[in-house]
């Protein structure tokens, strides 16, 4: 099964046994559909809990009540851990949004032909997403904007980019 984390526990939240968790999610729209969390670790070693509630808690935060997870000490032995869903259980994005674990590991060309690198990690920043490219020893930060990012295929595994003034790699603008 695919795995994706949505999350980690950073702490107990109230007596009754709910868990703060810090969302990697970009909105809460996913949060209501969600019945199960896998918690561990990672993935492959994680526990299954149905969902009892679960509620946003600001910008970057939700709280889930958990099945099972009756007491503040119960929701504290959880600190740290990741909170997964399988993959198939996300909504479908409309046209030209994906989801990051998407994302990583695509081939990354200019418009030219040119190689890359990778996406080896993606980033918010508050405007955008920032796609962290990496190839050997180089390192090119990539702001998720049209001017930018030109065209994703995901059947190919490969993204298509325009390298605006200062994002060649060697420039003195960098």
């Amino acid at each position: 099964m695919r795995w994706i984390e949505i999350g980690q526990i950073v702490k107990s939240h109230g007596l009754a046994g709910r868990v703060k968790v810090l969302s990697y999610l970009e909105s809460d729209r996913l949060l209501p559909s969600l019945k199960d969390a896998w918690i561990g670790r990672n993935p492959d070693s994680a526990r299954r809990y149905p969902i009892e509630n679960v509620r946003p808690e600001g910008q970057s935060y939700f709280s889930l009540k958990l099945e099972g997870i009756e007491d503040r000490n119960a929701a504290d032995a959880l600190r740290g851990l990741t909170v997964s869903v399988p993959y198939d259980s996300l909504e479908t994005l409309p046209e030209d949004e994906y989801y990051w674990e998407d994302l990583v590991g695509m081939a990354v060309v200019t418009e030219d032909g040119k190689t890359l690198g990778r996406i080896a990690t993606i980033f918010p920043t508050g405007s955008n997403d920032v796609f962290v490219c990496r190839e050997g020893g180089r390192e090119i930060l990539l702001p998720a904007i049209a001017e930018v990012i030109r065209s994703v295929d995901i059947r190919e595994g490969k993204v298509v980019v325009r390298l605006l003034k200062g994002l060649e790699p060697g420039d003195d603008a960098l």
